[in-house]
C-alpha cells in the first residue's frame, strides 16, 4: 500500500482525532488528510518530471509533516535537506540527487540553478493517485554534508515493514500521544513522527532548540505518552534534578537511538527519567536492528539488546565467514525494512549490499543469547603498530572518570606507529588532562593509552546526535611535528 492510504483510513473511523500538535494549532485527522491531498494535488500540477526526487528544505512545523505525506501520496521520492545547511550544501546535495524541485521557506534564499518553490495547496483533491507499496518513497542521507553523500532509495514497503517494528517491539501506536523533539530532517523523527500518524495517533511537535524544561513541560501539559530522544539531549535532561524530571515518570515509552549511550548512563535514564527506557540501535539504510529493553540494562547494559522482529544479524570476518559468539568482527543484517542499494552509485552499493545482507561498517560481537555489542566503527578503527585497537574501549574508561561528561577518541596519523591515539573529551568538572591519561593508563594496557587528551567545550554533531569524528581529526597535526 502507499503510506498515505492509512491516513484515509483514519479520516473516515476517526475524524475528529487529533492527528497533530504545533503549539496552539492542532489538526484533526480528517484536516491532516485532506491537506495532505490538497498538497499532493499542487504536486500534481508542477508537471514534475517521473522518477526524480523533490527537496524538502523546511522548518520542522506542521507544514513540513503535510509535505511528506504528500510526496508519499503523489508517489514523488523525498530528498531530505536540512535548513541548517548553508546554501552551498544545499545546492551541492540537491544537485548530486538530481532534484527536480526544492521546497523552501518563504524567507529562505533561492538556492542558484535549482528550481525551488514554497510549498502550495489546490482544490483538486478528486485525482486519484496510484498504491504502489513498491514506489520510491525517500532519499535518506547516510553521510554528512561534505564528501560524496550516499541515499539509499527507501520504498514504502521498507518504511512499512518499519512501522511494524515500532508496533511490535517498541508497542508505539495508534493510542499514542507522541512528542517529536528531533528535527523532521533527521530519520529519527521523520521516520518516529510518520509511524504515529499511519496509526492513527497525535503527533506533537517540540523541535529543537528547545530547553530540558520546556521539553518536560510539554510532556506534562500535553499528556504525552511516547517521547523520541537522541542521548545528547537526554544528558542534558539527567543534568537536572529529580524533582524536575518527575513527569517523565509518567511516559509509557521513552526511547533513544542515533548515537551510543554508556552502560551507566542507560542505567541512570531508566532510573532517574523513565523506567520504560529502550535503546534503539538503527540505520538509515535498515531501520531498526536491535533493542535494549529495560529488564535487560541490567543484566546487559553493555550491549544494544537483541534484534528486532523479522532481522536477521551476523558478526563476520574479513572473507564474510561467521564468526563464533564472543568474537569482534563485521556486523551485517538482513531484513523486510532494508534497502538494496544506494541511489545511483554503484561502487558504494557494492561495497555496503552484498549477497542480500547489508553491512553498516560497525564492529561487533554477538553472544550466544544474541545480544549485540558494539566495538565502533570499521572506518574508526585505530591500528597502532599493527594492533587494532576499538575506540569504543578508550571511550569507555574515559567516561568513568567523574568528571567527563563524554568523550571521542581517534586514529591520529604517526610516522613511527602508523597511528597513534588521540582523545577529546567534555567536562563536568575542571580535569587536568594529565590526570585523566593517568586514569585511563590505571585502567588499559599500555597500546590503548591515549597520546593526548584535549579538553573541548563541545564536540561537533550531526542532526542526529553523532560526533563528527571527522571534523576533530581536522584540529590534529602528526605528534612528531
Amino acid at each position: 500500500m502507499n503510506l498515505a492510504d492509512a491516513l484515509d483510513i483514519h479520516a473516515r473511523a476517526r475524524p475528529s482525532h487529533p492527528a497533530l500538535i504545533e503549539g496552539n494549532q492542532e489538526l484533526t485527522h480528517a484536516q491532516f488528510a485532506h491537506r495532505v491531498r490538497r498538497m499532493a494535488a499542487w504536486l500534481h500540477g508542477q508537471a514534475l518530471p517521473a522518477g526524480q526526487p523533490v527537496g524538502v528544505c523546511l522548518r520542522d512545523t506542521t507544514q513540513h509533516v503535510v509535505a511528506l505525506y504528500a510526496m508519499a501520496r503523489a508517489g514523488i521520492a523525498i530528498l531530505p535537506m536540512d535548513v541548517r545547511w548553508t546554501v552551498q550544501e544545499q545546492c551541492n546535495v540537491a544537485s548530486h540527487f538530481g532534484a527536480c524541485l526544492v521546497l523552501i521557506e518563504p524567507d529562505m534564499a533561492l538556492l542558484p540553478g535549482l528550481r525551488c518553490m514554497q510549498p502550495g495547496e489546490s482544490d483538486e483533491v478528486g485525482i486519484v493517485f496510484a498504491s504502489d507499496a513498491k514506489a520510491p518513497f525517500v532519499l535518506s542521507l547516510s553521510s554528512g554534508t561534505s564528501g560524496r553523500p550516499k541515499g539509499p532509495l527507501i520504498e514504502h514497503r521498507h518504511f512499512l515493514a518499519r512501522f511494524r517494528t515500532h508496533w511490535i517491539n517498541l508497542g508505539l501506536n495508534g493510542r499514542d500521544r507522541f512528542i517529536c523533539a528531533t528535527p523532521l530532517y533527521f530519520g529519527g523523527g521523520r521516520t518516529f513522527a510518520m509511524s504515529v500518524l499511519f496509526s492513527g495517533g497525535t503527533l506533537i511537535l517540540k523541535p529543537p532548540p528547545c530547553a530540558p524544561q520546556d521539553l518536560i513541560t510539554c510532556v506534562a501539559s500535553e499528556q504525552a505518552t511516547s517521547l523520541f530522544l537522541v542521548p545528547t539531549q537526554l544528558r542534558r535532561l539527567l543534568a537536572l534534578d529529580d524533582a524536575a524530571l518527575a513527569p517523565l515518570q509518567g511516559l509509557n515509552l521513552l526511547f533513544s537511538s542515533g548515537a551510543p549511550l554508556s552502560p551507566a548512563e542507560r542505567v541512570a535514564i531508566r532510573d532517574r527519567l523513565c523506567p520504560r527506557f529502550f535503546e534503539y540501535y538503527a540505520s538509515t539504510e535498515g531501520g531498526g536492528i536491535s533493542l535494549l529493553t529495560p529488564d535487560d540494562i541490567a543484566t546487559h547494559g553493555q550491549t544494544v539488546g537483541r534484534p528486532v522482529f523479522a532481522v536477521e544479524v551476523e558478526v563476520v570476518d574479513a572473507q564474510d565467514r561467521t564468526l563464533p559468539p564472543g568474537e569482534t568482527g563485521l556486523l551485517r543484517y538482513r531484513g523486510p525494512a532494508c534497502a538494496t542499494a544506494y541511489h545511483c552509485d554503484s561502487d558504494a552499493s557494492a561495497e555496503a549490499f552484498r549477497q542480500g545482507w547489508f553491512y553498516p561498517g560497525d564492529l561487533a560481537s554477538l553472544d550466544a543469547d544474541g545480544f549485540v555489542t558494539i566495538c565502533g566503527r570499521q572506518k574508526d578503527m585505530i591500528i597502532r603498530a599493527g594492533i587494532n585497537i576499538y575506540p569504543s574501549d578508550i571511550e569507555a574508561a574515559l567516561n568513568a572518570h567523574p568528571a567527563v561528561a563524554e568523550s571521542a577518541v581517534l586514529g591520529w596519523p604517526s610516522r613511527d606507529f602508523g597511528e597513534e591515539i588521540a582523545a577529546f573529551v567534555l567536562l563536568t568538572a575542571p580535569c587536568e588532562p594529565e590526570a585523566l591519561l593517568a586514569h585511563v593508563r590505571a585502567l588499559l594496557p599500555r597500546p590503548k593509552w591515549p597520546r593526548a587528551v584535549f579538553v573541548v567545550s563541545e564536540l561537533p554533531r550531526n542532526s542526529g546526535g553523532k560526533v563528527l569524528k571527522r571534523e576533530l581529526s581536522q584540529r590534529l597535526t602528526p605528534p612528531e611535528l
